[in-house]
């Protein structure tokens, strides 16, 4: 997928100007990703012993995190040690990009010109942002929405009543009526009289030959991105919530949810009204039946059913008792 960055950072950035006691002399940082993506002179956060292996191997200069588990970080990236590190990640996170904890409505919608966008079809009141990009033989339905900078592939079918803001969509995908697609996650910290919002500067990323059933509403990343992988399918009104990565070749039926942050493998086919906690780890081949609660790691080529999830043999077991 392309690097295409929908929220501007303001430039330069200095962890002093965050951190006044970092250090005597300003010290420049160029973004902030996550452990496992980040480089040199990044800031990053490390706020959970669920993310240690991650934080072992990071490669940014700095991070965010609090004593009992800086120990777990490379020697060369120096620590910023706070008490709360996602409410110190967040209120940088608004000085830097101040608009992306709301969704704005983007205010360069325009009828498209059929000049820009040759070899694509348009219903009734489509709008289109900026520097938006369409790939020919597309066909984009009536009263659909499609913000600045939006990227798509050839050959994309998009129905009616659609909004896609903030993501890159590959080759031959297909979006059904009503879904909303790169809006901002449920995110914030919660304090004393009131909730910090806390800003989503990712984006939804979507491979070649995906379908998209009607009603869904995938969610873009907070600081990382949402991502879809080639030839999955999902039914209608399922739910992605930010950061969450679905694999390759996967089935996910109608109204299933899942939590921020977890990452599904390749060839997974999950149920019916199935939901999977938040920061969970999902093998490749696996079956999750429908209505389940997964709130534990799956491995590889398991199948699971109930609430909690356990796999299948045990729940027959039990269901017959």
């Amino acid at each position: 997928m392309r690097t295409v960055i929908f929220f501007k950072k303001k430039k330069p950035l200095y962890i002093n100007n965050f951190f006044p006691n970092f250090d005597t002399k300003k010290v420049e940082f160029k973004q902030i990703k996550t452990l496992n993506k980040s480089n040199k002179l990044d800031l990053t956060f490390f706020d959970s012993i669920k993310y240690k292996e991650q934080a072992q191997n990071t490669k940014a200069s700095f991070c965010i995190t609090t004593q009992k588990l800086e120990k777990f970080l490379p020697k060369n990236t120096k620590r910023i040690i706070v008490k709360n590190v996602l409410f110190e990640l967040a209120k940088i996170l608004k000085e830097i990009y101040p608009d992306a904890d709301k969704d704005y409505p983007d205010l360069t919608l325009k009828k498209p010109s059929k000049s820009k966008f040759k070899g694509v079809k348009f219903g009734n009141n489509v709008l289109v942002g900026k520097n938006v990009k369409i790939g020919k033989n597309s066909i984009i339905g009536a009263n659909t929405i499609i913000e600045h900078d939006v990227i798509m592939g050839n050959n994309c079918l998009i129905s009616s009543h659609v909004v896609l803001k903030n993501s890159i969509l590959g080759n031959n995908v297909v979006v059904q009526s009503g879904c909303k697609i790169g809006m901002k996650g449920f995110g914030f910290i919660p304090i004393k009289n009131n909730n910090f919002k806390f800003p989503h500067i990712g984006r939804v990323l979507i491979e070649d030959n995906v379908e998209i059933a009607s009603g869904c509403t995938i969610d873009r990343g907070s600081v990382d991105d949402t991502e879809i992988g080639k030839n999955t399918y999902l039914d209608n009104q399922v739910h992605m919530a930010h950061n969450v990565k679905i694999g390759s070749n996967c089935m996910i039926a109608g109204q299933v949810g899942f939590a921020g942050s977890s990452t599904i493998g390749d060839n997974v086919s999950i149920g019916g009204q199935a939901g999977i906690s938040g920061h969970l780890s999902i093998g490749n081949n696996v079956k999750i039946g429908g209505g389940s609660g997964v709130v534990k790691d799956i491995k590889d080529n398991e199948t699971v059913m109930g609430y909690p999830a356990v796999p299948f043999k045990e729940f027959i077991k039990n269901w017959k008792k």
